[in-house]
């Protein structure tokens, strides 16, 4: 019988092409997008999407338990992946812009987290797989939003780990790092709506970041596809002791060394001139 996994955020990138892999790899993948229009070409794809917003705790509810029907009541693992990055100096941004950056990226994770536990718990196994960053444990500036969201995720996901210990329920996290997608693209579009460009004591360097944020490529030179993510989505899902983080880039695993052995103002030093 194949296991099922539900995925969040598959309408392109990380989760669209580990959606496709797993589905390759006999997995029942449950992908899911907020946007009918994704919902539709997922479907004619051939995998099975569902509408799941994270925005909307009605839909998230209504989600998990689709899912859980398409699955014969047997969700063998969640792929949180669903997020955003919120750009802008934290002294720019309004406490709705936090507000929503965590509605997305941690407030409905955990929501949806919660409602599968039970269902994993009652079947006596499951996997839960976290999408997580670089920029969850080393923050750059005017990326404060996302970074306080992944910060957060951290921690909540490494005190999930240490409660469901005594359990067959695994916990990982996935810290990629600089990975091609249309994450700029959606960052492009919350820095417009949330951050008053003009009016801002940081205008000058919005500039800088407005170009990056519209290239249509990263041009970071360890930049690699978002198919690097699946084999550690794999080993997570499959492996009897799956790793308690996957560091996949290059940046992602030199910061956490650096992290570990260097003072704290001189990895400060390396950050600002990194971002």
């Amino acid at each position: 019988m194949k296991k099922s996994i539900l995925i969040t955020g598959c309408s392109t990138g990380i989760g669209y092409v580990c959606a496709h892999a797993l589905n390759k790899e006999g997995f029942h993948v449950i992908a899911s997008c907020r946007n009918d229009q994704d919902v539709e070409r997922l479907n004619r794809e051939g995998l099975t999407c569902i509408k799941l917003d994270l925005n909307d705790t009605d839909s998230i509810s209504q989600g998990v338990k689709q899912a859980l029907q398409l699955a014969n009541g047997k969700l063998y693992a969640v792929f949180n992946n669903g997020a955003y990055g919120q750009p802008g100096a934290l002294e720019d941004l309004p406490t709705d812009a936090l507000k929503a950056q965590f509605q997305t990226n941690v407030f409905g994770w955990h929501q949806l987290v919660t409602e599968a536990l039970p269902h994993m718990r009652a079947q006596g196994e499951g996997r839960i797989i976290q999408n997580s960053s670089v920029l969850g444990f080393a923050a750059m500036k005017y990326r404060g939003a996302y970074n306080a969201s992944k910060f957060a995720l951290e921690g909540w996901t490494d005190t999930l780990r240490l409660e469901l210990a005594d359990t067959n329920i695994k916990v990982a996290l996935i810290e990629p790092g600089p990975i091609e997608t249309q994450f700029r693209q959606n960052a492009l579009k919350a820095f417009y709506k949330w951050i008053d460009i003009e009016n801002s004591p940081h205008k000058a360097a919005y500039d800088g970041q407005k170009k990056r944020l519209d290239n249509d490529k990263s041009n970071h030179r360890f930049v690699l596809p978002a198919e690097s993510c699946i084999g550690p989505v794999l080993h997570a899902l499959t492996s009897n002791s799956p790793k308690i983080r996957y560091r996949i880039t290059t940046p992602t695993k030199v910061f956490a060394i650096l992290k570990r052995i260097l003072p704290t103002r001189v990895l400060d030093s390396i950050l600002r001139r990194a971002a």
